[in-house]
């Protein structure tokens, strides 16, 4: 059963989310040059294997630009979830997350090997600090697009990530996720499919030469 992520996503991510999808005041925010590796603890609190946790790494070689930023903002505006999606599987691969821990079944490689990053943004954050989204195309193996469960309207991964000065930080990802937009109440509706997002726990930012 799905909900609305009232808690993170109405607040945070949603103020995070901003920086992908609404135009408007954050548009002039600048991106990051340098390159970075994250690596923490995921741990799920879902309805799906609650209680899993694993190491996560993320790297992370590029940021998106302002004009991609822009270009996202429209084509979702204009073409909804579907358009946006083909979007961003055009951009391209800015870098990478992976579970290098991981020991379960994984049968398109996406835990292990990991998944490519096509949106990462960088802005600053408090007391010297930074605030890291991420969003890209979810992985989907054969099986799921044949058999077409519930989980594929639901075909992103979102990150929101803080980091203080000394580049400790948490945050959260929703593994899949849903965009729609509201046009009563001009707002965005992130949905995902499970019931909480897995939380980042321990995460140490390290900037690559």
């Amino acid at each position: 059963m799905t909900r609305m992520l009232t808690t993170w996503v109405g607040i945070a991510t949603l103020a995070a989310t901003v920086t992908i999808l609404p135009a408007g005041a954050q548009s002039n925010l600048p991106s990051a040059t340098d390159k970075l590796r994250i690596t923490g603890w995921a741990l799920n609190m879902s309805n799906i294997a609650t209680g899993a946790n694993d190491t996560i790494q993320i790297t992370i070689d590029g940021w998106s630009s302002l004009a991609q930023r822009q270009r996202l903002i429209d084509t979702f505006l204009e073409k909804k979830q579907n358009g946006l999606l083909r979007e961003l599987e055009d951009q391209p691969e800015v870098g990478r997350f992976n579970f290098p821990g991981y020991f379960g079944p994984d049968p398109n490689n996406v835990m292990r090997l990991g998944t490519d990053i096509r949106y990462a943004m960088n802005f600053p954050g408090e007391d010297g600090g930074r605030r890291i989204v991420i969003m890209t195309p979810r992985v989907m193996g054969f099986a799921e697009l044949r058999n077409q469960p519930r989980t594929v309207d639901y075909p992103f991964t979102l990150f929101e990530m803080r980091f203080d000065r000394a580049g400790k930080g948490e945050g959260k990802m929703a593994y899949s996720t849903q965009i729609k937009f509201d046009k009563k109440t001009s707002t965005i509706e992130l949905e995902n499919y499970s019931t909480e997002p897995v939380r980042l726990n321990n995460l140490e930012l390290e900037v690559r030469k």
